[in-house]
C-alpha cells in the first residue's frame, strides 16, 4: 500500500509539472563553477596526483553531499549499522570517491562541459542541471547533475552519466556485496 501511495504522489507530482523551488540559475552556476573552475582546470593541469586528489577532496566536500549520498548507497543497511560503522563507512566512502573521481574525470581531459539548461525533479527541492561533453568521435557524453537545496545550501547528490546514476549504481553494488558477505557491513568496510 505504501508503494502504491508513493507511486501516486510521484506520478501526480510529475503530471502537475512540479517545478523545483530551488533557484535554477544558482544551481547552474554552482555546477558551472564545479566543472569549469574545478574539474576542467585540475584535469588539464600538470599537477601531481597528490595535488589533484587534494583539490578534488576540497571540491567534492564543498559541492557534493557525500554524507547524504553515503546514507543512500547503504540503503536499508544504514538503519542497522552502528554509529561507529556509519562514521567509518562515510569516511571511507568520501576517500574512495575522491580517489575514484580524480581518475575518472581524466577521461574528460582537454574537453569542456556544455551547459544545456535544467530539468525539473519530482522533488521540489531538487533540479537536474544538464550538461554534455563533446567527444572527438561519436556523440557527446550526457552528464546530468542532481542538485538539491537544504537549509539554503546547494549540493550535488548524484551524477548521471549517459543515463546511469552513479549513486544508484553504487547502491546496487554495495547492498549486493553486504548481502553476500558473511560479515555484512563489516565485510564491506574491510573490503
Amino acid at each position: 500500500m505504501k508503494k502504491l501511495f508513493l507511486s501516486l504522489v510521484l506520478f501526480f507530482g510529475v503530471i502537475n509539472g512540479s517545478v523545483a523551488d530551488i533557484n535554477n540559475d544558482s544551481a547552474v552556476e554552482m555546477v558551472e563553477n564545479l566543472t569549469k573552475q574545478g574539474i576542467e582546470q585540475i584535469i588539464n593541469s600538470t599537477s601531481s596526483v597528490e595535488e589533484k586528489n587534494r583539490v578534488f577532496r576540497k571540491l567534492f566536500t564543498e559541492n557534493l553531499d557525500l554524507d547524504f549520498i553515503g546514507r543512500y548507497v547503504l540503503g536499508r543497511y544504514w538503519r542497522t549499522t552502528t554509529p561507529m560503522q556509519k562514521k567509518e563507512f562515510i569516511d571511507l566512502y568520501k576517500e574512495f570517491n575522491v580517489k575514484t573521481w580524480s581518475t575518472r574525470f581524466d577521461e574528460f581531459k582537454g574537453k569542456s562541459f556544455v551547459f544545456e539548461g535544467v530539468s525539473p525533479s519530482s522533488n521540489k527541492d531538487q533540479v537536474f542541471v544538464n550538461t554534455s561533453v563533446p567527444m572527438p568521435e561519436g556523440s557527446p557524453v550526457s552528464v546530468r547533475w542532481r542538485v538539491y537545496e537544504r537549509k539554503g545550501e546547494l549540493k550535488v547528490i548524484d551524477i548521471i552519466i549517459e543515463n546511469v546514476s552513479l549513486a544508484q549504481t553504487a547502491r546496487n553494488e554495495y547492498t549486493s556485496f553486504i548481502a553476500k558477505s558473511p560479515n555484512g557491513v563489516d565485510g564491506l568496510l574491510e573490503h
